[in-house]
């Protein structure tokens, strides 16, 4: 029998070790860029910054310390040089997809920081395992932006799973519909038409703003926003804004919103603030061919008939007035029931001189042509006492 030589007793106390297999090391040397290990082997295993994080400018010496010890993967027993190249990123991927693929089985909800935006989606971390969120299961609403998903944790589920085809999709949309599916039917137990609610402004459109209740969106309508007019919700309302709005309808999952609530209703007070032969200022607001709508309050408006613009023949509106334009005038007509006010501004004007019963009566004819019976008589009263005065001067 030949009696062994040093070198080959001593490459027999070593350990033989083969491609991909996984192996346990001590770390006796640590570099910024690399990490160097004992794995029991006749040459040192070396593992590079890539091979151990996806932190492109990571400093190893940061994250381990000589003495550590650390299961790795053999990539190659010797790299050319010598030494034993190995992995500690891959073997942690291949365990982080072991767990994906029990997450996606059971569907468990996982949480990770968010590790990169990219073009189409977000890409995050799960125990050294890569999974993507394409941007459309980002959220349960558009979102243009994704940046500030950076750095954020964010729960999600893997919705497809398939490591050899590198697709791995997380899905975090899918939790936000259900836990708003669950938020909508506890509100919708509770919520009740006529209702004051409190809600924060989540969108804001040119036909109204969408509320949102804690769960569920209401729709706030232009024709809603107030008693008066709103000629644009984006000057009136921004996002984030607290509101206290009245629930004016509820259809299945729809809510409708108000914010002209029954005690700010400006006609309740109309019957004592712009009573039958009351002169009121009010503003023109709007124009037809037969007359102009006068705004006397937000949310009242009247009539001021063509025939009661002036004494002298108007053709239309238009020609005399203009949007905007302050005016002041009588009310001859108020119909609560209709919401209906009518104006003249020619019963305010001087009463042209005339001597006769007769002439006073014509003129008081054609003013109160669009009024009531109740202020023909008013006016009627008015008109011949100022001829009588005219008439018992002039003797």
């Amino acid at each position: 029998m030949s009696e062994l030589t040093f070198e080959q007793m001593l490459e027999d106390s070593f350990k033989t070790i083969r491609n991909g297999e996984v192996v346990d090391g001590t770390v006796i040397d640590v570099k910024p860029d690399e990490i160097v290990l004992n794995i029991g082997y006749k040459a040192d295993g070396i593992i590079t910054r890539n091979e151990y994080t996806n932190e492109a400018n990571a400093d190893l010496t940061k994250l381990v310390a000589v003495g550590d010890t650390i299961t790795v993967k053999v990539l190659k027993v010797n790299d050319g040089e010598g030494q034993v190249m190995l992995t500690y990123k891959r073997l942690a991927a291949e365990r982080g997809n072991e767990r994906l693929k029990e997450a996606f089985e059971n569907q468990e909800v996982l949480k990770a920081p968010v590790t990169q935006i990219l073009g189409g989606g977000l890409s995050v971390v799960v125990d050294e395992a890569r999974v993507f969120i394409p941007a459309s299961l980002v959220s349960d609403v558009y979102e243009k932006d994704l940046s500030k998903y950076q750095d954020q944790e964010i729960e999600f589920v893997i919705s497809e799973f398939n490591p050899r085809r590198n697709r791995v999709i997380g899905n975090r949309r899918q939790l936000l519909v259900a836990e708003k599916v669950e938020l909508q039917k506890a509100l919708f137990e509770k919520l009740n038409i006529g209702d004051t609610v409190t809600g924060t402004v989540k969108n804001v459109t040119d036909f109204g703003a969408f509320i949102d209740l804690g769960g569920v969106d209401g729709l706030l309508h232009i024709s809603e926003m107030s008693w008066g007019r709103v000629e644009s919700p984006k000057k009136v309302f921004t996002v984030g804004e607290e509101l206290k709005v009245l629930v004016k309808d509820i259809s299945e999952t729809k809510v409708a919103l108000s914010l002209k609530f029954p005690e700010t209703n400006p006609w309740v007070s109309v019957a004592t603030d712009f009573a039958v032969g009351t002169d009121v200022t009010g503003k023109v607001a709007r124009m037809t061919d037969f007359g102009a709508f006068v705004e006397l309050a937000p949310g009242v408006d009247a009539l001021l008939h063509v025939s009661q613009i002036s004494r002298a023949h108007v053709e239309k509106p238009a020609d005399v007035l203009s949007v905007g334009q302050e005016i002041t005038a009588k009310v001859v007509e108020l119909n609560e029931a209709e919401k209906k006010i009518s104006l003249s501004m020619k019963i305010l004007e001087p009463i042209p001189e005339e001597t006769t019963e007769e002439a006073a009566e014509k003129v008081v004819e054609e003013v109160t042509e669009e009024a009531t019976e109740e202020v023909v008589e008013e006016v009627a009263e008015e008109v011949t006492e100022e001829v009588v005065a005219e008439e018992t001067t002039e003797e």
